[in-house]
């Protein structure tokens, strides 16, 4: 019997009339040299991709403040990043130390489990930092080979601020670590080299205000020595770091990479170095600041404290009578502001990287999150919230040189 032809809408018939304002937990709204960028397909193995590679690299190598050769991809989301730098460094046997502060970092000892791993996993209750006096006592009684940390657990916004001091103990102890920094490259401080870092991951499509679907990794040599050393075979072909040295160092072939994507993440890095690191953390902070003072003057509360509450991505939490679907749909078809909910917490979440973190993105969201809350019934002083942003704003401005 012969199938018939599918009847497909276009795609201007499925998307919303008015783009949405995409302030979640990512992706993030693109620059248009991106998006122009994602529009353009070149051959992936020409001269002219390798000379787009050799400057993602040289760009990568000031963004994870490193001086390692060690930069690869990968045509895959932030989790296959991950997996990446997991499946590289760990396999049957290998002692793993997993701080688990949430989905994300719980994803990290998920996959070392799979990997064949023998795993323990330091629990640490949401809205806490890990403590580097607790990780140094679990590295001197399990003495693990490495360990992986998210550097922001975005499922529950928090920050694990003494990420220097838990890598100097863990380098002490001859351990690798493994960072999750999809959410917080180029939104704060991530110092490789300086904090004695062995892998790094991140997502094009936060921080660095790309499209989903490249990441990167960028591995120490000693944990490139590590990978070299290793017995037993590498299980995944695609995510063979030492494989995807022919694509990234040698300009040869291992797999058809993402071209337009890897072109978009080029001139998203190329945003980031002109716009330098340091000017970029000044402004995600100032932009994250403001936004949590405008928050707290609706009369809502965040749900991590400081210093464990993560600038990139904020947590409010929601009255009992609310639910995070419910408020994310209402502010979506109503502000065509589309946020996030949580993966797990009473919250809703608001993004605050990349192209997220620009002042007339600020104003709108705010009023859009305030106007939502009193559609809902929950009493909000939208007026108090909106000055509260704008007085936070100029003040910050204030204080800079």
């Amino acid at each position: 019997m012969p199938i018939d032809v599918p009847k497909i809408d276009q795609l201007y018939q499925i998307l919303p009339d008015e783009p949405l304002l995409m302030m979640g937990a990512g992706p993030v709204p693109i620059p248009e040299a991106v998006a122009a960028a994602n529009g353009i397909v070149i051959n992936h193995l020409g001269e002219a991709m390798a000379r787009v590679i050799d400057q993602v690299k040289r760009m990568a190598r000031y963004i994870f403040q490193t001086q390692s050769e060690w930069i690869v991809g990968v045509a895959g989301p932030g989790s296959a990043a991950m997996e990446m730098a997991v499946a590289n460094l760990v396999w049957p046997g290998t002692r793993v130390l997993s701080i688990c502060n949430g989905f994300f970092s719980n994803r990290l000892a998920e996959m070392a489990m799979r990997a064949g791993a023998e795993v323990e996993q330091l629990k640490i209750t949401d809205g806490i930092s890990a403590d580097p006096k607790q990780v140094a006592e679990i590295l001197d009684r399990f003495r693990p080979e490495v360990l992986t940390i998210v550097q922001g657990e975005t499922s529950n916004t928090t920050h694990n601020h003494a990420l220097d001091e838990i890598a100097a103990v863990a380098r002490e102890h001859r351990c690798l670590v493994i960072v999750d920094a999809v959410c917080t490259l180029s939104t704060m401080p991530l110092k490789m080299d300086e904090w004695g870092v062995d892998a790094v991951i991140t997502g094009g499509q936060k921080g660095l205000s790309s499209i989903p679907g490249v990441s990167l990794v960028a591995f120490s040599d000693a944990a490139w020595k590590r990978i070299n050393a290793r017995t037993e075979p590498m299980r995944h072909w695609t995510l063979d770091a030492s494989l995807a040295t022919k694509f990234w160092h040698q300009a040869s072939y291992h797999y058809t990479a993402p071209v337009s994507g890897l072109l978009a993440l080029h001139e998203a890095m190329r945003l980031v170095c002109e716009e330098t690191l340091e000017h970029r953390y000044t402004r995600h902070q100032h932009c994250s600041l403001a936004l949590q003072a405008g928050i707290e003057a609706l009369g809502l509360k965040l749900y991590v404290q400081p210093p464990a509450r993560l600038n990139s991505v904020l947590g409010i939490a929601l009255p009992e009578t609310l639910q995070p679907a419910e408020v994310c749909r209402h502010i979506s078809h109503n502000y065509r502001v589309e946020i996030a909910s949580s993966f797990g917490p009473h919250i809703v979440r608001i993004g605050q990287m990349g192209e997220q973190c620009r002042v007339h993105n600020l104003f709108r969201t705010l009023h859009a999150f305030g106007s939502t809350f009193k559609d809902l019934g929950v009493k909000v002083d939208v007026p108090a919230g909106m000055a509260a942003l704008e007085n936070r704003l100029q003040d910050l401005k204030a204080t800079q040189p």
